[in-house]
This record gives structure tokens, sequence and C-alpha cells, in this order.
């Protein structure tokens, strides 16, 4: 490269200016929503990102609620009956399964479920959000759910463990309150104190980390993405890595850290709301 094409580099990327310069620039593009162009896709950034964040919420959010649902039920029913033979297994079997690298489980799964093992056939697509040459709205929609199977699957068994925890902590803490004994006396079931008493009130860690982790819904799962090919953020993120595209990294750091902040500060407002508790402290 000649130091003509060097000089002309320079300029359009604004590097012959002064750092302060360029960085007051930035910031009055970022003002204006504006973050750059990607140098792999020639692209704005900001278009780049909403073409892909729907991939992204569908497959993370799903599995996010799903892992909270299925981590909150069993937490409870472990606490309730802690010390027995299903408190043990499930706490062992979620320890496990947090402890399993994503992009590890992924392939496990690919290769028993999509390829098949043995007497077991390829069920589900290796990967994409969808086959080619598809019609129709049912067979859309189901083509849809059989691709979002398995990385959905392992979103979902790595992450439960952590709701499943969290929620057994916060009800073993509860659990020696005076007013579950108060309930007790007035005739109440074990269910019914359970669902009434001691589980909304032990809601509150929970909520805040559901929220939390909503809030990495949009920085979607790397691993994951990449090992599925699912043409998400996470997908996109790591692409942009291997380049490496400097202005869509950028761009993506920066979605990523106001999607958690935004998603902190509604699980602040709500935790009054949850428990008067809070509020009045």
């Amino acid at each position: 490269m000649s130091a003509a094409q060097l000089a002309e580099l320079r300029h359009t990327f604004a590097l012959d200016k002064p750092v302060v310069v360029q960085f007051g620039d930035y910031l009055l593009r970022l003002a204006h929503g504006d973050l750059g162009v990607s140098f792999q896709y020639r692209t704005p950034v900001l278009r780049l990102i909403l073409e892909h964040l729907g991939a992204t919420v569908y497959l993370v959010g799903t599995a996010t609620l799903l892992a909270a649902a299925l981590g909150l039920w069993l937490g409870a029913r472990t606490a309730w009956r802690r010390g027995g033979a299903a408190d043990r297994a499930n706490t062992a079997i979620a320890l496990t399964l947090w402890s399993v690298p994503t992009f590890w489980l992924g392939l496990i799964l690919i290769v028993v479920f999509a390829v098949g093992v043995g007497p077991i056939p390829g069920l589900f697509p290796t990967g994409g959000i969808s086959a080619p040459g598809v019609t129709g709205i049912f067979p859309v929609v189901a083509d849809r759910l059989a691709h979002l199977v398995l990385p959905c699957l392992t979103l979902v068994a790595v992450l439960y463990a952590q709701y499943l925890l969290i929620m057994r902590s916060s009800l073993l803490d509860e659990m020696g309150e005076d007013y579950l004994t108060t309930a007790r006396a007035k005739g109440l079931r074990d269910t019914e104190v359970l669902r009434r008493h001691a589980v909304p009130n032990a809601l509150l860690p929970t909520v805040t980390l559901v929220f939390l982790q909503l809030g990495t819904v949009v920085s979607g799962a790397v691993l994951v993405e990449a090992v599925f090919s699912w043409p998400g953020l996470g997908s996109l993120f790591y692409q942009a890595l291997t380049v490496p595209d400097l202005p869509l990294l950028q761009g993506l750091f920066l979605f990523f850290s106001a999607s958690v902040i935004v998603m902190n500060l509604l699980a602040e407002l709500l935790c009054p709301l949850l428990d008067p508790r809070v509020r009045t402290g």
C-alpha cells in the first residue's frame, strides 16, 4: 500500500485528527444513533443489530423463560422437602449441568439427536433457524420449532440450575419465619402455605436474577449460536471477532451494556411492588 493510500485511509477513518476530536465526533454520531459502518458487511452497525435481534430474542428469550419456570418450580419443591432423595438428586443434576460447557453440550446433542447414534435416529436439524423451501403457515411454524429444540434445550439445561439454587436458598431462609408457623396454626395445608406465603416472599432474589438474565438475552449465547449456526447477535459477535470488525464489536458492546442497565433498572422498580418491605426500608 502506497503512502497516498495510507493517507486516504487515515482521512476516511478520521485518524488524522486528534484523539479528543475523534472521541467527540464519535459521541456526536452516537447521540444520533449512528454506531458506524461495519468493515466486513459494509452496512450500518445499527441495521445489522436490528436484523439479528429477532433471532436472538426468539432463542435466548424462550430458553430464559423456560429455564426460569423450571428452576423456580424445582427450587421450591426441593427446598420444601429439603434433605430428601429428590432434593439431593435435583441439586446434583443442576450443579452438574451448570458446570457443563454450553458448546460441548450442544455438540453432544447434535451428535445424538440430529445426526443419530445407534437406534436413536436424527430427529432435529443440525443448525440454522429454518430450512429453505418450506412454505405455508403450519409447515413454517413446525420447521421453526424443530430448529429451536436443540439450541433451546442446550441453554435451558445450563441456565435453569442457577434459578433452582437461588430459589431453594431463598425459600430455606423463609421457612424458619414465624408467619409460616402462624399460617399452619390457622389450619392451612402445606401446599397453600408454600404457594400463598413462602414462595411470594422468596421470589425477590430470583426475580432480580430473571431480569438481569433477560438483560443478557439480546447479547445472545455466543457459543451456542456459533455451534448451531443460529443467525442471532451472538453469532454476529463471533463473526465480528474473527475479522476483527471493530465498529461492529463496539456497537454490539454498547447495545449489550444498555440492555443490562435497562433490565437492572426495571428489576429495581419491580422489587418494591413485589415486597413492600423493600419500599419501607
